[in-house]
Formats: C-alpha cells, sequence, structure tokens
C-alpha cells in the first residue's frame, strides 16, 4: 500500500513537472516569436530565417548584385517646414510602401538613411533574374509614390518626388560589425556608381536610371531612352544610363 502510493505520488510529481516545463515552452516560443517580429522591423525578414537556421553562417563572398538606390528630392527643406511629428510620419508613410514594393520582386532594403534607402537583388542567394527584379521593383516604386501622393493631397501635405538609380556588379557581402553592432551588407566599386547614377536623375530631370550592365541584362521587355553620358566622381569615363518610360513593360 505503502509503495503503491508512493508510485502515485511519484507519477504526479512528473505530471506537474511536466507540466511546469510545457508552460516554460510555451512562454519561451512567444518570447523567441515576439524578438523575431521586432527584429524583422530592423533586417529584412529572408536574412532573419538565414541567421536563425542552423549552420547557415552566411559567409563573406563575392556576388553578382543589382543594387537599387533611391532618393528624395527637396525633402530636406521640405522638413524644415513641417512640424517633426508630421514629418517622421510622412516618411514613415513612404518607406512603408517602397520597401513593400522592393520585397514583392524578390529585394530587400538594407540601409534607410535620412530619406535614402538602398536595396539588394541577388545578395541573399542567386538570382538570374536580378536585373529585371531591380527595374520591376522601381516601376512598382514609381506607381506606389503616385497612390502615396494622393493621400498626401488628400492631407493637403506636400507631394514627395524620388530619384532612382540601378547599378549592377560584383560586390563583398557579408555581416559587417562587430560583436556590439552589425548588419548584413555589402561594398564595392557598384555600390558607389549605384549611388552617382541615382545623384543624375535630377540633373536629367528624370525619376528613373539604370546603366548599361542593367539594360544588357533586361533584353527588349521594357522601353528605354538613352541619356546623354555623363562623367561621375571616381569614374574616369562617362558612365551611359537609360531611363525606364512610364509603360516601360512590352
Amino acid at each position: 500500500m505503502l509503495l503503491g502510493s508512493a508510485v502515485a505520488g511519484y507519477a504526479w510529481a512528473l505530471r506537474a513537472q511536466r507540466r511546469q516545463l510545457e508552460r516554460l515552452l510555451d512562454a519561451a516560443d512567444a518570447k523567441l516569436e515576439r524578438l523575431q517580429r521586432q527584429f524583422e522591423r530592423f533586417v529584412p525578414s529572408d536574412l532573419v530565417e538565414r541567421l536563425t537556421d542552423v549552420g547557415d553562417e552566411l559567409k563573406p563572398a563575392r556576388r553578382y548584385v543589382t543594387i537599387l538606390f533611391a532618393d528624395l528630392r527637396g525633402f530636406t527643406a521640405m522638413c524644415d517646414r513641417l512640424d517633426p511629428a508630421v514629418t517622421v510620419d510622412i516618411l514613415n508613410g513612404y518607406f512603408g510602401h517602397m520597401i513593400e514594393a522592393i520585397t514583392q520582386h524578390h529585394g530587400h532594403v538594407t540601409e534607410l538613411v535620412g530619406d535614402g534607402l538602398l536595396a539588394l537583388f541577388g545578395a541573399l542567394q542567386p538570382n538570374p533574374w536580378q536585373a529585371r527584379d531591380a527595374v520591376m521593383s522601381a516601376l512598382a516604386m514609381r506607381s506606389a509614390l503616385a497612390r502615396y501622393n494622393q493621400t498626401l493631397r488628400a492631407r493637403q501635405l506636400p507631394e514627395l518626388h524620388f530619384g532612382i538609380g540601378i547599378h549592377g556588379g560584383e560586390v563583398i557581402a557579408g555581416i559587417i560589425g562587430t560583436g556590439a553592432l552589425s548588419k548584413f551588407s555589402v561594398t564595392g566599386d557598384p555600390i558607389n556608381v549605384a549611388s552617382r547614377v541615382e545623384g543624375l536623375t535630377g540633373a536629367m530631370q528624370v525619376d528613373l536610371l539604370i546603366t548599361e550592365v542593367i539594360r544588357d541584362r533586361l533584353g527588349d521587355d521594357f522601353d528605354l531612352a538613352p541619356m546623354p553620358a555623363t562623367l561621375v566622381k571616381g569614374k574616369a569615363e562617362p558612365i551611359r544610363t537609360w531611363t525606364v518610360r512610364a509603360d516601360a513593360v512590352r
């Protein structure tokens, strides 16, 4: 009898311990899910998945990527006329629309600096259609900005205008930084060229420019218009660019 009582008591204790462990595991899972959702606010979700995938270290490597730079025009001067809360609200809405357009076309935003953004295509995994994806993303961004400007007009707020530059080339990709602060990023001359090309959009009075290497990878599916070859900082030879017309996809 005493043995039976002892066994029953031990079994009850084990069940209680198991229930406690299950509660702790459920709480840990919920906490990890919250942390992942918060992490994805600052890091692309596909990168989060790869970082949390056992054995995938995202080792530094040379990769061919397509780079998209976008920057708002005249936004700094606009900030001086608006309430800071309104400025941040406008900018957050803008970024929300742009990031959605980019992620829908297999790109991810790796930098938000002021009113500019840097997006990469083909950096996390090989993508033979990355040039087309980047241009389709830019066209989606153009449409999204037009819709967002309708919202801003309805709120009696200033409209936004951007410039986009797209270039491609081999870069070094990997986790850059220290244990306290690090990020997945890329470095190399193609990044600088993409930035310079975006800077040409204002002078050429267009909202989107692509370089020759991008044009050569697009085929005949887009309606392109050649722009004057232009010398940019850091390059000995002028860069040839094309703008992508409004009804671009044939």
